[in-house]
């Protein structure tokens, strides 16, 4: 986990990680319209990311972030912007004839089997909902041609879209780079990193939600959500030279004592399939961060150990060793967390349960609420994935700021030009 390619130099290699989750993202445009703004107004700090790898809507936002690298100010009120300016009802088109036509829409797969049996490779497969509106703000809300621009200039070194190939299941990096690097894939490795000249086809790949949006090809490869398998993508920032690393994730950490309560309370829930469904899809998107932190620390602390109990020279004497077998080098990795002070879930659940909010469902969302007689709020965290609308997105970008101004001074930390941030920074 803490592998790396070796790098030219020895400044700070920072890179930021963008983790997917729908319209939970809104949290991390919150976060980054801090990072990208406040910070240099208050402090005249540039917060430059040599590596930039986004999953799902964070491959939306890792675009924006390098495509918009030579801009010195109004990048974060730029993204905001386009998330307060959701309408659910314009996101997703469905109507009652589509609820009605469903049925039809799932077991007609004859047609586009017979498609791939003759060679022809549809664009997209499958998925119930109509994401064209969505596609087409991904279209226009980034500039991509200054993707390549920013890497020839040297303001970004590596731009990373993860997604998920479903023909094998494994994680695909899309990845561009400022000089191409030859990856040296092993047959244990489980994930691939692929160059590629990014563009809007690989962002919307990589937030291909299953079942709910449709697959997409690239290439003669279908694709889909890349947080089946890596949602938050540490180890290709690793592989490019990462030893600064800002996670910026979208699930709301609970202490153990805590989880084992809310499992209680949240059993009598899974009679709902939709909230079960979105209890699911919380345990394969947003919980693998955990576990890559896990390992993250795990190598940190047998590199501090081993330069306590064999002197400062250990981690050079076992990299020696290592890359004569054939590894890659570890690397201590500085790392910090910038997670949800709130259940973002919950925060969806108390929208829908005030009488006075002016959401508007189609029916197709409408199926995702789960009735509550009790009164007490209620979470909803499979429709807090599809709530493209300002009513839900303008108070998660305001949490993902306030969560960023209370980690201000680690902030700043982790974007000085010498002293190393703190090890283990989280929240």
């Amino acid at each position: 986990m803490n592998s790396s390619a070796s790098t030219p130099s020895d400044r700070p290699r920072r890179a930021v990680i963008l983790s997917g989750g729908g319209a939970r993202g809104a949290y991390e445009a919150g976060v980054l319209r801090f990072i990208l703004d406040e910070l240099p107004k208050r402090h005249g700090v540039e917060p430059r990311f040599e590596i930039v790898c986004g999953t799902s809507v964070g491959a939306i936002h890792a675009a924006f972030i390098a495509a918009t690298a030579e801009q010195k100010e109004g990048r974060g009120p730029r993204l905001v912007k386009i998330w307060e300016d959701l309408h659910v009802g314009e996101i997703f088109r469905f109507s009652s004839r589509d609820l009605i036509a469903m049925p039809r829409m799932l077991f007609g797969v004859r047609k586009v089997a017979r498609l791939l049996r003759e060679g022809r490779r549809p664009d997209r497969l499958f998925g119930l909902l109509d994401t064209a509106p969505l596609e087409q703000l991904v279209l226009q809300a980034i500039p991509w041609e200054g993707i390549r621009k920013n890497l020839n200039a040297g303001r970004v070194d590596s731009v990373c879209i993860a997604a998920t190939q479903l023909a094998t299941g494994r994680a695909v990096i899309f990845t561009e780079e400022k000089e191409r690097s030859h990856f040296a894939q092993r047959p244990e490795d489980h994930i691939r990193m692929q160059a590629a000249r990014l563009a809007p086809v690989h962002a919307l790949a990589s937030a291909a939600i299953p079942l709910l949006f449709p697959s997409v090809r690239v290439g003669s490869r279908y694709y889909g959500d890349g947080g089946l398998r890596l949602n938050t993508p540490l180890a290709p920032a690793l592989r490019l030279g990462a030893d600064r690393v800002l996670v910026i994730g979208l699930s709301h950490g609970v202490t153990p004592s805590v989880s084992e309560a809310l499992a209680q309370q949240r059993t009598a829930g899974f009679g709902n399939p939709m909230y079960l469904f979105g209890k699911v899809l919380n345990a394969l998107m947003l919980s693998p961060v955990d576990a890559d932190l896990d390992r993250l620390r795990f190598v940190n602390d047998i590199l501090t150990h081993g330069e306590i109990a064999f002197g400062p020279d250990f981690l050079e004497q076992i990299n020696e060793v290592g890359v004569d077998r054939g590894a890659r080098p570890l690397r201590r990795i500085n790392h910090m967390v910038i997670r949800p002070s709130q259940d973002l879930g919950l925060m969806a659940g108390d929208l829908l349960s005030d009488a006075n909010n002016k959401l508007e469902l189609n029916s197709f969302l409408k199926m995702f609420l789960r009735e509550d007689e009790s009164g007490e709020s209620r979470e909803a965290d499979l429709l807090s994935y599809l709530l493209f609308d300002t009513a839900f997105t303008t108070p998660l970008v305001e949490l993902g700021y306030a969560d960023a101004l209370a980690r201000e001074d680690e902030l700043l930390r982790f974007f000085a030009a010498e002293d190393a941030p703190p090890e283990r920074s989280e929240g």
